[in-house]
């Protein structure tokens, strides 16, 4: 990404919009996490804006995307975008081997196994490809890249590896619904779409937690940031910027925050950095100098105020520590949350899918104790070891029980699970 404050493209893309917007924000993040370059340009007043053609600051067609070949839209959904991309497509085929819903580590590395090894593949994602680990600045635990990779790269090379053995990916689309019939799954698209496959692997992932505060809505994008957030580290330039969370991926945002900003405090729930954090990260924080732990501390109150279209921007937090159980105050306008997440595979209940008390899909080995009256297994061999009650439903990567939330075993999920499929393809 280029900041600009002028009008001039050097990029592909130019998004032109007001700080503390929650639509800007989602297109740069889009952009950002696809490898799209772009600039982002901030409009200083009025005048300016309507040289553009709004009414001002204020108005709802905020923010303007406008590409290379002049086409302009207004306050575009992250759809348009693909669209005008060229990455929106309709299924194909209308039945395939594998279908993969998700398009994070586990799903790419699923996507490259199953279509290299002659499957007719094809998988959904719902927004930006790499999932999670899309967001991250630097992954440096992976193996095979001692000095790191960006996840947007990592995910941009997974793609252009699947899509060299021949796999579809459908960008900006949904699963809603999924059923199983005749052997087939059907997976129902958000627009109706159906995908009908002989084989299927859940690749989800999980779905950022939040802070459970009652206001905290209100901020999402607009202060409040759910991630690593590496498409706004630029913007954060001389401000104070606050992360809150004990793993790697918020170690290893406050490091990337720590280039640009004056300072970045590390908010913890726990005692220390190192119960929860790799060692590596724990060293390079501690020796930072623009960057604070506060262990054992929370978030209990959001401040903000109303922005030109009606909405709340962040401008301050308030922090617990709950050893002390003293409340202090940190201005801030970026807050990013790295605490986690959890599967929202509500749709599993409908297919008779097992999960367990958290709402992980369970599968293999792990079946026996989750198995009850209503989610049985109907056939006489046992499940394979990523394969869910539904024989031929299989899961990868974090939205599994039990999984190990690394990029890498991810990958190995995913590729393991594409081995499952031969098997079940090939003896049912």
């Amino acid at each position: 990404m280029v900041l600009n404050q002028e009008s001039t493209q050097s990029s592909p893309v130019q998004v032109i919009g007001i700080p503390g917007c929650s639509a800007a924000y989602s297109i740069r993040d889009f952009l950002h996490r696809s490898d799209v370059p772009f600039d982002w340009v901030v409009l200083k007043d009025d005048q300016e804006a309507r040289r553009l053609g709004v009414e001002g600051l204020g108005d709802v067609r905020l923010p303007l995307t406008i590409f290379s070949d002049g086409t302009r839209l207004e306050r575009p959904t992250i759809r348009q975008i693909t669209e005008k991309l060229g990455w929106f497509h309709n299924p194909k085929l209308s039945e395939y081997d594998l279908a993969i819903y998700g398009g994070g580590p586990a799903g790419l590395s699923a996507a490259v196994y199953g279509a290299s090894e002659g499957l007719k593949t094809v998988l959904i994602e719902k927004n930006a490809l790499g999932g999670q680990a899309g967001s991250s600045s630097k992954i440096e635990n992976y193996l095979g890249f001692p000095q790191g990779i960006s996840g947007a790269d990592l995910a941009e090379r997974a793609r252009e590896q699947a899509f060299k053995f021949g796999a579809e990916v459908l960008i900006a689309r949904e699963g809603v619904r999924g059923e199983f019939v005749t052997g087939k799954g059907v997976g129902t698209l958000a627009d109706g779409t159906k995908i009908v496959a002989r084989a299927t692997i859940c690749a989800t992932g999980i779905h950022y937690r939040k802070l459970g505060l009652p206001n905290e809505a209100e901020f999402a994008g607009q202060g409040v940031y759910y991630g690593a957030g590496s498409s706004e580290a630029a913007l954060c330039k001389d401000e104070h910027v606050v992360v809150v969370g004990g793993g790697n991926s918020a170690g290893q945002a406050a490091m990337h925050f720590s280039k640009y900003a004056s300072q970045v405090t590390i908010v913890v729930r726990g005692e220390a950095l190192k119960e929860t954090l790799s060692q590596y990260l724990v060293d390079r924080v501690s020796s930072a100098p623009n960057i604070t732990v506060m262990t054992n501390s929370v978030i209990i109150e959001l401040l903000g105020s109303k922005t030109l279209v009606g909405s709340r921007i962040l401008e301050a937090i308030k922090i617990r520590n709950r050893r002390t159980n003293t409340d202090c105050e940190i201005r801030t306008k970026w807050l990013f949350l790295c605490i986690g997440g959890s599967p929202q595979t509500e749709w599993a209940v409908e297919a008779g899918i097992a999960r367990d008390s958290d709402g992980y899909l369970v599968t293999g080995p792990d079946l026996t104790p989750h198995l009850a009256k209503a989610v049985t297994w109907p056939l006489s061999r046992a499940p394979y070891f990523l394969e869910t009650n539904v024989p031929g439903m299989f899961a990868a990567g974090d939205v599994r029980h039990g999984s190990i939330k690394r990029c890498a075993s991810a990958v190995g999920e995913g590729a393991m699970a594409v081995a499952f499929v031969h098997r079940y393809l090939a003896t049912g």
